[in-house]
């Protein structure tokens, strides 16, 4: 049986920022990312504020993991054509945000950048893509890498492991049979729910964290008005972007 759940954009603003429920955000992590990760805490930067006249230049959630990375977690539930240029923008304002002024480059911090998307973008039907920087020989198509010293120095072993990464999540694309535990958390994304029979990192927690029935008669009433919004924003934004939109 499901357990109904709180959407999960609504639970990064409200619940997964509390540092008791960093287990639940670690553990989503770790199914995607396939590495144990470790949250060391939630930043804030300009991205992360909310700006009513800026809304589409936020960031979700920012977080640090104990490699010293920093993880965007991104969730659109509108359409928006020029997305792939937003999260290119979203990468590289929060790298130059967090850039101490006077310190060598290879102190860069490496951005990881996952998107949860409830619309189509682009073309393909998978609903998990993931993205990285390499460089190929243009005549042998040999892979550029690092020697030894940059290895040691930079402390990675590959050249695209300095670059920021990214993960396109098309929840919609998701046939809803979980086949792994990262499609545990791809199926908690689209249904707003959990099966009993799941067992992926911190699904259980998210379970008991995000349960609707749990709520508060106050939160309950705050969400439920979230939710009204919500729907009444995609309806106006399908009908302007239909009426706009146009391949040619």
């Amino acid at each position: 049986m499901d357990r109904q759940l709180v959407t999960f954009d609504w639970a990064i603003k409200n619940v997964l920022r509390n540092k008791a429920n960093f287990n639940i955000t670690e553990g989503f992590l770790s199914e995607l990312l396939r590495e144990d990760i470790k949250i060391i805490e939630i930043l804030e930067s300009e991205s992360n504020k909310d700006h009513e006249h800026d809304k589409y230049n936020r960031v979700d959630m920012l977080v640090k993991n104990s490699r010293n990375e920093l993880i965007i977690i991104e969730i659109q539930n509108e359409r928006q054509l020029d997305y792939l240029h937003r999260i290119q923008f979203g990468t590289a304002k929060v790298m130059i945000e967090h850039m101490t002024s006077g310190v060598e480059y290879a102190k860069i911090k490496k951005i990881i950048s996952i998107n949860i998307l409830y619309f189509d973008i682009g073309h393909g039907t998978d609903y998990v893509y993931h993205g990285t920087t390499q460089f190929i020989g243009m005549h042998n198509k040999e892979v550029l890498a690092l020697d030894d010293k940059q290895k040691i120095k930079f402390k990675v072993k590959e050249v695209k492991d300095i670059f920021p990464e990214y993960y396109l999540l098309k929840v919609n694309n998701f046939n809803d049979i979980a086949r792994d535990t990262l499609d545990e958390w791809i199926y908690l994304f689209k249904n707003s729910a959990v099966k009993d029979t799941f067992h992926a990192k911190g699904i259980k927690e998210a379970g008991n964290a995000l349960d609707v029935a749990k709520m508060s008669q106050e939160e309950r009433k705050a969400y439920n008005r979230k939710l009204e919004i919500a729907m009444s924003n995609a309806s106006w934004f399908d009908s302007s972007y239909g009426d706009g939109y146009s391949d040619g």
